[in-house]
C-alpha cells in the first residue's frame, strides 16, 4: 500500500510496517522526524482568529451541567475518531514532531497538514497531497477498480475500504474499525441519558449509544426528530460526508453540544409551517418539486458549546440541517439548529470588516446582523426543499451525483433560502428588514464564504454562485472596487440560478454538474483581487474557539 509520507515516516521511524492504524509508543517520540512548516504557508497562521465559545449556564440545574460535561467527555473520544478518519493513527506522535507552537496549532485546526481553507494544500515539509478520500480508502485505489469491485459495503455511510490478503477491497463498519473508542463513547452517553429531565432526550441517548454498537443510525435519527422540549441537546456520530472528497458516500464523525436558546427560539417556530407551500412555488417544472417536505420540522436557535471533529475541522459550522437520512426527511423533516453565539462572533469578526473593504458606502448599513442571521437559517431550511431522489431512476440525488453531491446542495440551500426570504417578506411573515437587506448581506457573505476554498462543498458552492451572479448583472463594481445589489437582476439570477441546480439534482445529471463546478467554481482574475485585498486588510478567513469545560466552569 502507497502510504501517506508523514504516516510512513513515523511508522518506520518506530519499526513498524504493517499500516497506518499501528503507531508510535510515547517512548518513540524522539526518533520521528521533526517537520516544519513550509514557506509559502507562512502567511496563513494568522486566518483564524480565536473567539472564546461560553454561554449562560446559570439558568441550568446541577443535573444539567452535568450532562453538559458528560457529553464533552464523549465529543472528545469523537475528535480522535474524526483525526483517525482524516490523517490516521499517529496524532499524537504526529504533533509532538512539531516543535514550533504556532504552526502546531495551525495543523491542530485542520486536523492534519493540509490547509483545509486553502484547496487542501500541504502545509509541512516532506507533506504527500492530501487522499481525495481521506484514510476511508486504500491510497492507491483507483476510481476505475472500485467502481468495477462489487463487495457488500462498498457505498455505506459507515464503514471504511481497505485489503485482503490477495489485495482485493472490503469494507469494515465503523463498530468493529472504532471498536474500543465507540463503545466508551456509548457507555458515556448512557450515563449521561441517566441526567436527562427530559425523556426523548435520555431515549435519544440510549439509542445513539446502540448506534454506535450497530452502525444503525435510522432509529435515533427518528428519536433526535421526535424531540421538541429538551434545553440542551447534542449532535453527535457519523454525519456529514465532506471528509470523502473521492466519492461522498462516508460519513465523519463530529459533535456539537448544545443549549437552546428559548427566546429566539420562539421567533423562528412560525417559519418550518410555510414549507410545503414554498415547495409548490419553486421556479422549476412540476416534476422537480412533487416530493412533500415532512411537516414535522422545526427551527430553533441554540448557544453551542463545544465542536468536535468535522465540525472543528478548518471553517466553523454556524448553522445545522439534519438528518440527512433521506428517508427520515420526507416522513419526519428535518431539524435546522442555529448556533447563534458562533454565528455572531463570525458577523463581527469577519462580515462586518468585509463589507467595509468590498460593499459600497451607501449599501453598507444593508449589511444586517438581522439579515446575516436569516440568510443562514433560510439557508438550512432550503435543504428541506426540492428533491431528494432523482426522477429517473438513479437513485437517492446524492448517490448519482457522487462527490458532486454536497457542493451542489449547498448551493441549492443558499439559492433557495433566498427565494424563501423573498417571498416571505412579499407575505408579511418576515417582518424585520428589506430585501436590500437580505440580498446585499447575501453578497458580502459570499465574500466570506468563497474564501473556504475549493476543498470545502461550501466554497465550491459559493464560487459557482459568484460567477453566476456576476455574468448574470445581479451585482457590479465600480471604479474604487465597492460592490452593490441590482436588485431586479438579482432575483432573475436567482430564480434561473435554482432552476438549473433543481434540474440537474432531479436528473441526476453528474456529468453536468462537473460541468458546472468546472467552468463556474473557481476564482476569477476580479475576484482573487477582492480576496487579495481582503487579506491585505488582516481579515480573518475564520474563527477558532477557546472551548470546553474550564470555560464552562465545569
Amino acid at each position: 500500500m502507497k502510504l501517506n509520507k508523514i504516516a510512513a515516516t513515523l511508522l518506520l521511524s518506530c519499526g513498524l510496517t504493517t499500516g497506518l492504524l499501528s503507531g508510535c509508543s510515547d517512548n518513540d517520540n524522539q526518533s520521528a522526524t521533526e517537520y516544519t512548516l513550509l514557506a509559502d504557508a507562512q502567511s496563513r497562521l494568522n486566518i483564524y482568529k480565536e473567539v472564546t465559545l461560553n454561554a449562560d449556564l446559570s439558568h441550568l440545574s446541577s443535573n444539567q451541567k452535568q450532562l453538559i460535561s458528560l457529553l464533552i467527555d464523549a465529543s472528545k473520544i469523537i475528535d480522535n475518531l474524526f483525526w483517525q478518519q482524516a490523517f490516521g493513527d499517529n496524532k499524537k506522535q504526529f504533533l509532538a514532531s512539531i516543535k514550533d507552537p504556532a504552526t502546531r496549532r495551525f495543523v491542530e485546526i485542520n486536523y492534519g497538514p493540509w490547509d483545509r481553507l486553502n484547496g487542501d494544500k500541504p502545509l509541512l515539509t516532506g507533506t504527500n497531497d492530501k487522499p481525495a478520500g481521506a484514510q476511508f480508502y486504500p491510497e492507491d485505489m483507483t476510481k476505475e477498480e472500485f467502481e468495477n469491485s462489487d463487495f457488500e459495503g462498498n457505498k455505506s455511510l459507515y464503514s471504511i475500504v481497505k485489503r485482503n490478503e490477495k489485495g482485493q477491497l472490503f469494507s469494515i463498519p465503523y463498530s468493529e474499525v472504532y471498536s474500543k473508542q465507540l463503545e466508551r463513547a456509548a457507555a458515556i452517553l448512557e450515563k449521561a441519558a441517566s441526567f436527562a429531565d427530559d425523556k426523548e432526550f435520555a431515549n435519544y441517548l440510549t439509542m445513539r449509544a446502540e448506534a454506535f454498537r450497530t452502525d444503525q443510525y435510522q432509529a435515533s435519527d427518528f428519536a433526535w426528530m421526535d424531540m421538541k422540549n429538551n434545553p440542551i441537546d447534542v449532535v453527535i456520530g457519523p454525519i456529514e460526508t465532506y471528509e470523502d472528497l473521492l466519492y461522498g458516500y462516508r460519513a465523519g464523525f463530529e459533535s456539537y453540544v448544545l443549549i437552546k436558546d428559548l427566546s429566539w427560539s420562539e421567533r423562528l417556530a412560525k417559519y418550518a409551517a410555510f414549507l410545503p407551500e414554498l415547495q409548490k412555488g419553486l421556479p422549476v417544472s412540476k416534476k422537480y418539486k412533487a416530493e412533500v417536505p415532512g411537516s414535522d420540522a422545526d427551527l430553533n436557535a441554540y448557544d453551542v458549546v463545544y465542536y468536535a471533529g468535522h465540525s472543528n475541522a478548518g471553517s466553523k459550522t454556524i448553522a445545522i440541517n439534519l438528518p440527512n437520512d433521506e428517508q427520515v426527511q420526507l416522513e419526519k423533516g428535518t431539524r435546522r439548529l442555529q448556533l447563534k453565539n458562533a454565528m455572531r462572533a463570525k458577523f463581527d469578526a469577519i462580515m462586518l470588516p468585509i463589507a467595509d473593504q468590498l460593499v459600497s458606502e451607501e449599501d453598507r448599513k444593508h449589511v444586517t446582523f438581522t439579515a446575516f442571521f436569516a440568510n443562514t437559517m433560510f439557508h438550512e431550511v432550503a435543504h428541506g426543499l426540492g428533491i431528494k431522489n432523482t426522477i429517473n431512476n438513479k437513485g437517492t440525488v446524492r448517490q448519482a451525483l457522487k462527490e458532486h453531491s454536497s457542493a451542489l446542495e449547498e448551493g441549492k440551500a443558499d439559492i433557495l433560502g433566498l427565494y424563501m426570504v423573498r417571498q416571505l417578506l412579499a407575505k408579511g411573515a418576515i417582518t424585520e428588514g428589506e430585501l436590500k437587506d437580505y440580498y446585499t448581506t447575501f453578497m458580502a457573505g459570499i465574500f466570506r464564504s468563497v474564501r473556504f476554498g475549493a476543498s470545502s462543498a461550501h466554497g465550491k458552492a459559493n464560487m459557482v454562485r459568484f460567477n453566476y451572479f456576476s455574468d448574470n448583472g445581479a451585482f457590479a463594481k465600480d471604479d474604487l472596487g465597492f460592490y452593490t445589489v441590482d436588485m431586479d437582476k438579482m432575483t432573475k439570477a436567482i430564480d434561473s440560478l435554482s432552476e438549473l441546480i433543481l434540474k440537474l439534482q432531479g436528473d441526476g445529471d453528474y456529468d453536468g454538474v462537473g460541468k458546472l463546478v468546472a467552468d463556474m467554481g473557481l476564482i476569477r482574475e476580479d475576484l482573487a483581487a477582492d480576496l487579495a485585498k481582503l487579506e491585505a486588510a488582516s481579515i480573518p478567513v475564520d474563527i477558532v474557539f477557546k472551548q470546553g469545560k474550564m470555560v464552562l466552569d465545569l
